[in-house]
């Protein structure tokens, strides 16, 4: 009995030794993994920490991080998960970077950016700018002396595409800047150190003037203007030094570019919407949406108000439209009866901007339906005039949304929920003073980024798409870095330039 007690407590003995034995050197093991795991491979006080574009709210110690995915009615939200670290007693308060104001004060741009973006200028032949305005160019230079008069832009519907109009402006004018780092972007006469290449080839207007065939004529004065943009281009120290990643090529009218896109197609494109883009040529990730000029006349001194606008819903444009706009002719059917509802076709013809400035005032919300293409400036003369917009257009990409949450201002509502009977009047007429009050508050906030002018102003739309274009800089460096890995690989002359073919349904 005392021999198998005694065997039994030895081997307890040498079960708890091994056991202990084994710990030992399992954390001796990960001791020795971890006292020569290698260090960082770079000084973390090298990574940025400055923002081109920040978010704060009055009164906040918070900074805005992310951006929520839209959701239902809403759109992207700015969602604040960053806290600032707790101030120290004796320690200098940090200083905050001033940007959107989402209470109580005007909207207005970031004015603490420690640099403007620096974009160099091609200087193209007068052919592809203010040629086209019928400028005759002077003393040897392409480009006009703004300081003494600056060739006027055509009126009517040309003015809704004129980005390339401003942005040129702009860009030229910061040449004669007093302080030009108080600007949002500055030319740069050295392409190596630029951030960014600016393409100046007024391409909606060129569409809109010159896109017909003359008599003996083969091809258009835009489709050649095109072709010989993409072999300027593609010949240059610049594009092929990045594939043109860093190139900014200005394509707002839908129809604009419609040759060169396939080929241009890795440059930042400045579009209205990709409704007449296949994904892989043109998308939110790469490229920037632009508002449109608004054509009727801003509400200057606004003093109206829920009681005063005696409309509650206005539309006036084209009913009948082919693609996605088949919601406007189903609607009209729908409110075509409806009281205090307007709901007709209209024009720019007799007078048709003045009435539609008239009727807009007047009314407390304004329909924007998709037509041919999921944006049309409509959004941005409800905007103008302070009518909260109603937007129904599922495919419908908005400016500076990372930024803006058009939820606060604009009804959005599904296609499928707008054509359903009594569906959208009864939505519209459920929003009471209060409410409406708000969002009309908000949007005579938000009008002035969404305005054009010269000289820009800070917080309008023209600094508000250099912002947008700022904010592409880290990924096109990023892809231009990574496409360098293989460079010794294949001779550069030997890749030539890429093209996507078209879907055959395409046009």
């Amino acid at each position: 009995m005392g021999e198998k007690q005694g065997s039994s407590i030895t081997r307890k003995s040498f079960f708890c030794l091994f056991l202990t034995t084994t710990m030992l050197f399992v954390l001796s093991c990960l001791f020795v993994l971890r006292s020569t795991g290698r260090s960082d491979f770079f000084d973390r006080k090298l990574l940025p920490t400055e923002k081109l574009l920040t978010v704060i709210n009055n009164g906040d110690s918070e900074s805005s991080s992310s951006v929520e995915s839209s959701n239902g009615l809403n759109r992207a939200i700015l969602a604040n998960n960053e806290r600032e670290g707790e101030q120290e007693v004796g320690e200098e308060p940090p200083k905050r970077e001033e940007g959107f104001q989402d209470k109580d004060g005007a909207m207005n741009c970031n004015d603490n950016v420690n640099e403007p973006l620096k974009v160099f200028m091609y200087d193209l032949d007068p052919e592809f700018h203010f040629g086209l305005l019928d400028w005759k160019p002077q003393g040897g230079s392409v480009w006009p002396d703004i300081r003494i008069r600056i060739p006027s832009y055509p009126g009517g519907l040309n003015l809704q595409h004129s980005i390339e109009y401003w942005l040129t402006l702009d860009l030229l004018a910061s040449e004669f800047s007093d302080n030009p780092n108080n600007r949002v972007a500055i030319r740069v006469r050295n392409s190596s150190e630029a951030d960014l290449i600016f393409v100046p080839f007024f391409s909606s207007l060129s569409y809109n003037r010159y896109s017909k065939v003359n008599p003996h004529e083969k091809r258009s004065r835009n489709k050649v203007l095109q072709a010989n943009l993409v072999k300027f281009l593609t010949a240059q120290k610049e594009w092929k030094r990045s594939g043109g990643r860093d190139h900014i090529i200005m394509a707002h009218h839908p129809n604009s570019m419609l040759n060169a896109r396939m080929q241009l197609w890795p440059a930042i494109f400045i579009l209205a919407d990709f409704g007449r883009y296949p994904k892989n040529i043109a998308n939110v990730e790469k490229d920037v949406i632009a508002p449109y000029k608004h054509i009727i006349k801003s509400y200057v001194n606004d003093t109206s108000d829920f009681d005063s606008r005696k409309t509650l819903l206005y539309f006036q444009g084209a009913i009948y439209r082919k693609d996605g706009g088949f919601a406007r002719q189903e609607l009209y059917y729908l409110l075509r009866d409806e009281k205090d509802v307007h709901f007709s076709f209209g024009s720019v013809k007799k007078d048709g901007i003045n009435k539609a400035s008239q009727g807009m005032h007047s009314s407390k919300f304004c329909l924007n339906i998709a037509g041919d293409t999921p944006s049309s400036n409509r959004l941005f003369d409800a905007i103008a005039s302070h009518c909260v917009p109603v937007i129904i257009s599922d495919d419908i990409e908005l400016p500076y949304e990372d930024v803006l949450d058009y939820s606060e201002f604009c009804l959005f509502v599904r296609t499928s929920d707008a054509v359903k009977e009594k569906f959208l009047i009864n939505l519209i007429r459920g929003i009471k003073k209060e409410e409406w009050t708000r969002m009309w508050e908000k949007l005579k906030q938000v009008e002035p980024l969404f305005e054009f002018q010269y000289p820009s102003k800070k917080g309008d739309a023209v600094q508000m798409i250099w912002q947008s274009l700022a904010s592409k800089v880290p990924a096109v460096k990023m892809k231009v870095n990574k496409s360098r890995r293989y460079s010794r690989s294949v001779p550069r002359k030997e890749r030539g330039l890429r093209t996507i073919p078209a879907p055959n349904n395409f046009w």
